[in-house]
């Protein structure tokens, strides 16, 4: 779609740009880069977090990680199906899962889903609040995004796994943080008047990006 200027990770449905792109390109070292990028969004999710009265360290450094993670295509759209069709809606990768795990593995692989569902679902109600809402979204992300935080918690302590108490957290109050993500985004990531409502937030991570993430 010529001219468009949202950005190219988003859900390649038929009205979205069919070409995708990663944030960053040039070739630096995966870890200092990954290292770099996360500290840009944890200052700038603390800051507004605190605006908002959240002083959660655990939960602000995990909501960096979820940017950091989904700042990269092939991240956000990590999951296939079956035919190796690469799946772009939550509907979707629901219509594929696996029958109830019955051994370890299967638990494992059951918890990385659910947990990359609840990841995209705030990521998305959050940082994209008006493509997920425009489109009457909204409300089965943050119902679906709740319940597979949720159930990540409960395979963490089948797992006996310390985590389960962050999941929970982001279980019970999904609506609340994924609210609270739409904040930074207009606080820190506002478009212009008249720009469309995705170029501002592109436009200012990319902008801090040409500026930090350069090779010396």
């Amino acid at each position: 779609m010529a001219g468009d200027s949202r950005p190219r990770w988003l859900p390649q449905g038929k009205n979205l740009p069919k070409k995708t792109q990663l944030w960053y390109h040039k070739p630096m070292d995966k870890r200092l880069l990954d290292g770099k990028l996360h500290s840009f969004f944890h200052d700038v999710i603390r800051q507004s977090f605190r605006q908002l009265g959240i002083n959660d360290s655990t939960v602000t450094r995990y909501m960096a990680d979820v940017l950091t993670d989904f700042a990269k295509s092939e991240n956000l759209y990590r999951i296939r199906s079956r035919k190796g069709k690469r799946m772009e809606s939550v509907v979707e990768i629901l219509s594929e899962q696996p029958s109830a795990p019955i051994d370890e593995t299967q638990l494992l692989k059951e918890r990385s889903l659910r947990k990359y569902l609840g990841d995209y679902a705030l990521f998305m109600s959050g940082i994209f609040r008006s493509y997920v809402e425009g489109r009457g979204f909204l409300h089965y992300y943050i119902e679906e995004g709740s319940r597979s935080y949720w159930t990540v918690s409960e395979l963490d302590l089948s797992l006996y796994r310390t985590g389960f108490i962050l999941f929970q957290e982001l279980s019970k109050k999904f609506e609340y943080y994924s609210g609270a993500l739409d904040y930074t985004r207009k606080a820190y990531f506002a478009a212009e008047p008249g720009e469309d409502p995705f170029a501002g937030f592109l436009r200012q991570v990319e902008g801090w990006m040409k500026v930090n993430l350069t090779e010396n």
